[in-house]
């Protein structure tokens, strides 16, 4: 995965109100009236930290009527969760190269 893509992903979880909607989404999709309501926060507010969470691929959004229901994307976790093993890994081959 490019670096950039990575740097989104990342971002997502670099923000106490980000974790705090993701903990809320863990119990399934919410309504963005419901999470404006629990998170005391604007609704420009939200928006942007919706859109940082959509755009990583984390979060995923639906539209119904007026209100966005969002929910976590099992596919996003998944490439979230490989890509932070993968960066935290310890590369033998690269160690070899370096020890010789």
């Amino acid at each position: 995965m490019d670096e950039r893509k990575t740097s989104l992903i990342f971002k997502a979880f670099c923000d106490e109100n980000r974790i705090r909607i993701l903990k809320m989404l863990r119990s399934g999709e919410k309504c963005a009236c419901k999470m404006l309501e629990e998170l005391n926060v604007t609704q420009p507010t939200l928006s942007h930290h919706m859109r940082i969470l959509c755009d990583s691929g984390i979060v995923v959004g639906r539209k119904e009527g007026k209100w966005m229901h969002y929910s976590i994307s099992g596919d996003g976790a998944k490439i979230a969760k490989d890509l932070l093993r993968e960066l935290t890994s310890v590369d033998r081959g690269c160690q070899k190269k370096k020890d010789e």
